[in-house]
């Protein structure tokens, strides 16, 4: 966006006369500015325009909450429990990255409570003679070809030996980590997750990995630098060969079906039965139940924002984000009522933020009564 047409837009908003697209294209915008460091100093002063739309944010959300405030429990009527208001959730949003700002640019973990930290990068390797090496902020790791400085690891591609050693990259709950192939394909991993992969690569040869299992974010080298080498990725119950460069496969033990996006150029998805060739901004479903693999169009940024440090929910019951929430912050969530757990919620959250600040956004606009910390475990009532 240009600075001329920005600043338009945003008087325009601060004054109240944008449509639901225009404050979607405010909440793009903010989305992008909250994960880089870069700020047009031509535009005027940054806290002073944070400080004008915060404003503006708070009011009109006390507005929307006036209107939507039930006599019984929210989670109790049923015409609520589809989603919020689109306009809210993108004012939600907002307001929630502007508050986060400052946490997003630190690393550290911030304890949410005593028990509860937020996710860091982390991760143990797992050589092929069963060694097992814990890769930690501040620690610094070299061996063979691999090197670390305990938030990425970065294998280079130098290979002396025909007999090639697979690593596991295993990701707990609580962590995610970066770590670059041999080749130089990139893989941002997400909690929860394990990565199988050679220490190298043979040109002209099949370059494979495995995921075996949680989700994972592909940036592929291309075949073409490496004589025509296919790179493919399996995982319990497919296989995708990559034809293009970029796409997120999720494969959850505890879900009940894989998911593969593409969000540059093309990849094969295939099981024993079946095979379809995905384009961009689509999606492929296999369900754990049969070997159907189901095609649809989705917003491909709802569903890699977590490699970008954001959750998307989007129309999501409360059960799948309490799933998401869990594998970030290592801890367990249970619903009081099941039937809370079905209530859909909309909104845009920063992963740095605590886990308490997010649960009392969602109760603050009565999406649940309340919540209960013991130990490692939340109660939502």
């Amino acid at each position: 966006m240009k600075k001329e047409e920005f600043l338009t837009l945003l008087n325009r908003y601060l004054s109240g006369d944008t449509n639901r697209e225009e404050n979607k294209q405010m909440l793009h915008f903010y989305e992008s500015f909250q994960t880089s460091d870069e700020w047009d100093e031509s535009l005027g002063s940054k806290e002073e325009i944070q400080n004008k739309m915060l404003h503006r944010i708070q009011t009109a959300i006390k507005s929307e909450e006036t209107k939507v405030i039930p006599l019984r429990p929210f989670y109790s009527r049923t015409s609520f429990k589809v989603a919020v208001a689109a306009s809210v959730a993108m004012l939600i949003s907002i307001s929630l990255l502007f508050n986060t700002a400052k946490n997003s640019k630190q690393n550290i973990p911030v304890v949410a409570n005593k028990n509860i930290l937020i996710g860091s990068d982390k991760a143990t390797l797992t050589l092929e003679d069963g060694s097992v090496i814990e890769l930690k902020k501040g620690e610094s790791y070299n061996q063979g070809n691999a090197t670390s400085n305990g938030e990425k690891l970065i294998y280079n591609s130098k290979n002396n030996t025909r007999t090639i050693a697979n690593n596991f990259l295993t990701i707990p709950r609580g962590g995610q980590f970066f770590v670059q192939l041999a080749d130089s394909t990139k893989v941002w991993l997400n909690s929860e997750s394990q990565l199988k992969y050679p220490v190298a690569f043979v040109d002209g040869e099949i370059r494979q990995v495995e995921l075996v299992y949680g989700e994972a974010y592909f940036e592929v080298s291309p075949s073409t630098k490496h004589k025509g080498s296919k790179f493919k990725v399996k995982t319990a119950m497919q296989n995708v060969e990559v034809i293009g460069t970029e796409f997120n496969i999720k494969a959850y033990r505890d879900e009940t079906a894989i998911y593969t996006t593409l969000v540059e150029g093309k990849v094969a998805v295939s099981n024993a039965s079946n095979k379809e060739i995905l384009a961009p901004n689509e999606q492929s479903r296999i369900s754990k139940s049969d070997d159907r693999i189901a095609i649809s169009e989705v917003d491909v940024y709802n569903e890699i924002s977590w490699r970008k440090g954001l959750f998307v929910f989007k129309g999501m019951p409360l059960k799948d984000i309490a799933r998401v929430l869990s594998r970030w912050y290592d801890v367990d969530i249970e619903f009081a009522d099941p039937a809370l757990g079905n209530v859909r919620f909309n909104g845009v959250l920063n992963k740095n933020q605590k886990l308490e600040d997010i649960l009392t956004t969602i109760k603050n606009i009565n999406f649940i009564n309340a919540y209960e910390k013991k130990d490692n475990k939340i109660i939502i009532k």
